[in-house]
């Protein structure tokens, strides 16, 4: 998968449907297993090339928002 399992990394497991999405992740003391299944629509599951979704991009999936409509402002980055 190219993530490390206990680095804080999140990992992320839809269903073909996509109405039902499992997180796991690394807690310091064990692993964690969060489930959410939608009683009506689908989860937005983007197809980048790296596998890889932003915090702010895993937020927006969960609460149903269309990433596509979504602009983002300018903002400063230290690189």
């Amino acid at each position: 998968m190219g993530g490390q399992l206990m680095s804080g990394d999140i990992f992320i497991f839809a269903n073909r449907r996509r109405d039902r999405i499992k997180l796991l992740l690394w807690d310091r003391t064990g692993f964690v297993i969060w489930y959410k299944r939608l009683e009506q629509g689908t989860f937005e599951i983007p197809q980048s090339g790296t596998g890889e979704v932003s915090e702010a991009q895993l937020v927006l999936i969960l609460e149903g928002i269309e990433l596509g409509s979504v602009r983002h402002r300018k903002r400063y980055i230290h690189h």
